[in-house]
């Protein structure tokens, strides 16, 4: 599986997106060709540019009906009359309808009425059908983004003043991580947006992949402290199943008793957090303690620090956001003479008994754990024969 990561620590726009695709080998001739079949009058070029000391590839629109007010029906007749392939011209049709869903949402009024302002204007019609090429042409299988800078201040429209990120793209990235640092502008637009919203099927960390390329996508302003550059990342998934952020909370506690800490740590993990280890520490004024340890989704970060507030002495909690990956695995089940039981299986070929299982099958047989533990790898060996 071919994988696209929008790396988006400075925004993302649909020009930035075409332009990132191309600078990674999308090729720029049957590109612009599929967007001289819609028929907008316009002519489209790409530039070598460097934005932050980085080079990158701007893409450029020029003419066509800049202005043109077109409310989503006719765009989408237009995507479906052009010479695009079928899926470039499902997934284009996808992005403009959930970026019509936002301004629709935003403004009151149904989807078939809204009026797509700068979002009906040639560039941003040559942008989604572009995006969409771009990733057809690179033969991109499934589309990942980190979480999204949308930038700060506020932005001029044909409705005035709006604050940044702008309503549209506060509807199309809710529920998405988003940030802002750097410059007070617009880092993303609903454009940009409604792509990631549409065709990201996660936000987070680069996925588990094997790189082959990757591609700068130049946006028109030049920053003093910040590259304006979208970045995609390509490559082939690598097998892991798991590639996410997680919070770690940590606390240093020597104060509480052996009691406490047993308890706090099963209700910990029974509230959902992925693992919860204790480990002897020396701490200041030459006291034993143990230092806490919570590994947690980050939705689940607040939750669990108040819990641990709540079942321990300690006032103070470290918290900072790490990566965790997990080697795709199965579960196959094995016939012992004790009965049958579960075996976790890596990608790897590593292999291990499912405790509980064993755990099961020991107490209700008397034998001893460790034999059934044995008994059950040797089973599993037997049948991957």
């Amino acid at each position: 599986m071919k994988i696209c990561y929008f790396d988006a620590f400075s925004g993302i726009a649909g020009d930035m997106t075409v332009g990132a695709l191309i600078d990674a080998g999308a090729a720029f001739e049957p590109l612009a060709g599929a967007l001289d079949s819609l028929g907008m009058g316009a002519a489209f070029r790409i530039e070598k540019v460097k934005r932050g000391g980085i080079a990158a590839t701007r893409f450029v629109v020029e003419g066509g009906e800049q202005r043109a007010h077109r409310h989503l029906p006719h765009i989408l007749r237009m995507i479906d009359a052009g010479a695009l392939p079928d899926q470039v011209k499902e997934n284009a049709t996808a992005i403009f309808r959930k970026l019509g869903e936002a301004e629709a949402r935003v403004h009151g009024v149904p989807v078939e009425k809204v009026h797509f302002h700068e979002v009906g204007a040639v560039d941003s019609i040559a942008d989604i059908a572009g995006a969409a090429m771009g990733l057809f042409l690179l033969g991109v299988d499934q589309v990942h983004a980190s979480p999204v800078n949308v930038g700060g201040g506020a932005v001029t429209t044909e409705h005035g003043l709006l604050p940044v990120p702008a309503p549209a793209t506060v509807a199309l990235l809710e529920g998405r991580p988003v940030f802002s640092r750097g410059p007070q502008t617009e880092l993303t637009t609903p454009t940009g947006a409604a792509i990631l919203a549409t065709l990201a099927v996660s936000f987070g960390p680069l996925p588990p992949m094997r790189i082959s390329g990757a591609g700068f996508g130049a946006g028109t302003k030049e920053f003093k402290d910040q590259a304006n550059v979208l970045r995609v990342i390509l490559g082939e998934a690598s097998g892991a199943a798991e590639a996410v952020s997680v919070a770690v909370l940590e606390a240093n506690i020597d104060d509480s008793t052996p009691e406490t800490l047993g308890y706090a740590m099963e209700r910990l993990l029974e509230a959902g957090a992925l693992d919860v280890t204790l480990t002897p520490v020396h701490m200041k004024k030459n006291r034993p303690g143990v230092m806490l340890t919570v590994l947690a989704r980050p939705e689940d970060r607040e939750r669990l620090a108040a819990l641990v507030f709540a079942e321990t002495s300690t006032l103070g909690l470290r918290i900072h956001m790490a990566e965790r990956r997990v080697e795709a695995r199965s579960v196959v089940e094995v016939e012992t003479r004790f009965g049958k039981l579960r075996v976790k299986v890596s990608a790897s070929g590593a292999f291990a008994p499912e405790y509980e299982d064993c755990r099961k099958l020991a107490r209700e047989s008397g034998a001893p754990l460790r034999e059934i533990m044995n008994e059950a790898g040797l089973a599993y060996l037997r049948n991957s024969r």
